[in-house]
């Protein structure tokens, strides 16, 4: 995770560095402003990627995660389908419910409500995901509308590029159940003391439980839907040395997790850390 905080002279230098040290995927958030850090610099994240996508060849790179907060589905998708495009189909798309803080009212309106917002975001992901199936969409729902929207000439990755969907509660993992190819969870809200890897896998545990009922209600088989845990917010990462981060690796792989997400250091809270001993953790994990 590449915070969209530096201008690009040397923010290109760390998306190349992360896939020389060989990390399977990079990604950046996408809010308008975040947490502390809501009166710094910080870059819009399809721009970002889209140039992430011209200074690399293979890593995949993504948002994680879009929210329905200040997007709507009809244009989102023809950015998606043109970054897809640039990047050589090598974008997965990052959704989320979003939350409560300065994204769901810099536009002037009420934050929704938890049910709202939950409804939002089902109709956020099923229009979303026919705009990039489809090259012609109409649609009617109760937040969202398409009247003859087109997105010609599509994804490159067919059907649609692949989804990794935020879920922790019943229902957003219904949808991840139907719509995505990865669900994502960061598995608890955000702690100041997040818990170490023994703890958070008991914890991601428990959600991958409910996350195979959800593949079962949904006729799915839970092995087609990788899982992928977001760091950092209230999990560890691990990576005060290579045999930490190894060890944190080997919990998560315990309880079915098949990616791990980490944040590039930075010098200051949040995420702060030592490049170096980061750099020597990952690529002892990655044998870069």
């Amino acid at each position: 995770m590449i915070l969209p905080e530096h201008r690009w002279a040397t923010a290109r230098e760390l998306w190349q560095r992360a896939e020389s040290l060989g990390f399977d995927h990079a990604w950046t958030y996408d809010h308008l402003a975040w947490r502390s850090l809501r009166d710094s610099a910080w870059f819009g994240a399809i721009p970002t990627l889209t140039a992430a996508a011209t200074v690399t060849k293979r890593m995949r790179i993504g948002p994680l995660v879009a929210s329905p907060n200040f997007r709507h589905p009809v244009p989102f998708a023809k950015e998606v389908c043109s970054l897809d495009d640039v990047s050589g189909g090598r974008l997965t798309l990052g959704l989320g419910a979003g939350g409560a803080g300065f994204d769901a009212t810099v536009l002037g309106g009420p934050a929704w409500s938890p049910r709202e917002r939950a409804e939002r975001f089902a109709e956020f992901v099923a229009l979303t995901d026919r705009l990039l199936r489809e090259p012609e969409t109409s649609f009617a729902g109760r937040y969202y509308s398409a009247s003859e929207a087109r997105t010609y000439p599509g994804c490159m990755q067919r059907p649609r590029v692949p989804m990794a969907i935020a879920a922790t509660g019943a229902r957003s993992m219904d949808l991840a159940a139907r719509y995505a190819d990865t669900w994502v969870t960061t598995g608890a809200p955000w702690s100041d003391t997040p818990l170490d890897a023994r703890d958070g896998a008991a914890v991601i545990a428990r959600q991958v439980e409910q996350l195979d009922d959800a593949c079962r209600r949904a006729d799915r088989a839970p092995s087609t839907l990788a899982r992928l845990v977001l760091t950092g917010i209230s999990l560890a990462p691990g990576l005060a040395s290579a045999a930490a981060f190894a060890d944190t690796l080997g919990h998560y792989a315990e309880v079915g997790v098949t990616d791990v997400v980490v944040h590039w250091p930075r010098p200051d809270d949040p995420f702060a850390g030592d490049v170096a001993a980061f750099e020597r953790a990952v690529a002892r994990a990655t044998g870069a």
